[in-house]
């Protein structure tokens, strides 16, 4: 018997999402082919900031001073998951990510861009839905 093809389209990811494609949020409509699985955080080992004057949330790993970040786990085909990948913005990359219980894959932004662009730290806000709204008031 052959292995499993890994860019067979029956190939599932599970997808951490804790930015603008959370449910509610603006990017939403692009998980629509994805299948929700649950609401989660990582363990509290990362840390978020507001990248690009709030376009889109910046993680990374921290080895101190991280917190859980909420989001949401979909599983996607492969298909999804690399259309998902081609419309990150530009630096973030595709890794695991810890999790309450198990793992996932993330996108995450280097931390050395983060800290170059001197981007707003958002990890006390309580996830990327919460800071949109807290910024969106009068």
């Amino acid at each position: 018997m052959a292995p499993p093809n890994p860019d067979s389209p029956s190939e599932t990811k599970m997808v951490f999402i804790c930015g603008s494609a959370l449910r509610g949020q603006p990017d939403h409509e692009g998980m629509r082919s994805s299948t929700f699985i649950c609401q989660t955080k990582t363990k509290p080992i990362y840390r978020m900031h507001s990248a690009e004057n709030g376009w889109h949330p910046a993680i990374y790993f921290v080895a101190a001073n991280g917190i859980a970040i909420p989001g949401e786990v979909y599983e996607m085909t492969l298909v999804d998951f690399k259309r998902l990948c081609a419309n990150e913005p530009p630096h973030m990359y595709p890794a695991e990510v810890l999790l309450e219980e198990g793992d996932a894959i993330a996108f995450f932004y280097p931390q050395e861009l983060v800290e170059k662009y001197n981007w707003l730290d958002i990890s006390d806000y309580g996830g990327w839905a919460s800071y949109k709204a807290a910024v969106a008031q009068p």
